[in-house]
């Protein structure tokens, strides 16, 4: 008994150090330019196929690493959303958007990489939809978006969803750019990852709110389209 428990603890060691190291890897280089046995030798591991032993292929390993993440941040956003209780301000939804990734690598501590692990991941069209399916169609997600659509003004259905892609755009490469900016030693715009949470907001809750133009109305080829 103790020598498989002893045995398990090895292995989980090991998972552990493969998902740092690719995750480091992916989000330096981009997952179609990693390949498993370069994680696998990047990771110490002296067989190379330790990445296909543990996880299977390259898209277990992004979901496994997705996943490791999503758990906690999923946590702080079904937290935030349980206190609303039904708020009508579009502020406080929005911050149920931003809140939980900021704070959640706030909690990690310098370096961390899964912010640009996820701009890369969400820039891949091989690898996109594990994201999208893990963590963009997440429940507390959901609920937050929702309580978003219905603070918001009347406006077309097109502009309401090529605002959500903005929004998504610009919540996915900010906090990419601060972190790479943090791990680089390079000055940021705001000290804190709170304070920088500040800011999205501020620049989010200002994109919803902005008035449709004249031509607003003329997009075409969304309505009907499933939010994402």
């Amino acid at each position: 008994m103790m020598a498989r428990t002893a045995g398990s603890t090895r292995a989980e060691a090991t998972r552990e150090l493969i998902l740092a190291t690719a995750e480091r890897l992916f989000a330096e280089h981009g997952v179609a330019a990693v390949s498993n046995r370069q994680v696998s030798e990047a990771a110490g591991q002296g067989n190379n196929t330790a990445v296909g032993y543990h996880f299977g292929t390259k898209v277990d390993l992004v979901r496994a690493i997705v996943r490791k993440h999503n758990r906690r941040i999923e946590q702080l956003r079904d937290e935030m959303v349980a206190r609303l209780d039904g708020s009508a301000d579009v502020r406080d939804w929005v911050a149920c958007v931003v809140r939980p990734s900021t704070r959640y690598l706030a909690d990690l501590g310098a370096p961390t990489w899964f912010g640009r692990f996820s701009a890369q991941v969400m820039t891949d069209p091989a690898y996109r939809d594990i994201m999208v399916a893990e963590s963009l169609e997440s429940p507390s997600l959901q609920r937050a978006t929702d309580g978003v659509d219905t603070c918001l003004p009347e406006m077309p259905l097109a502009v309401r969803l090529e605002r959500r892609d903005m929004v998504r755009q610009l919540m996915v490469h900010m906090v990419a750019e601060r972190e790479r900016a943090l791990a680089e030693g390079e000055p940021t715009p705001r000290a804190s990852w709170d304070d920088a949470a500040d800011g999205l907001i501020d620049a989010i809750v200002g994109l919803l709110l902005a008035p449709v133009g004249d031509r607003g109305g003329k997009l075409r080829g969304r309505e009907g389209t499933a939010c994402r």
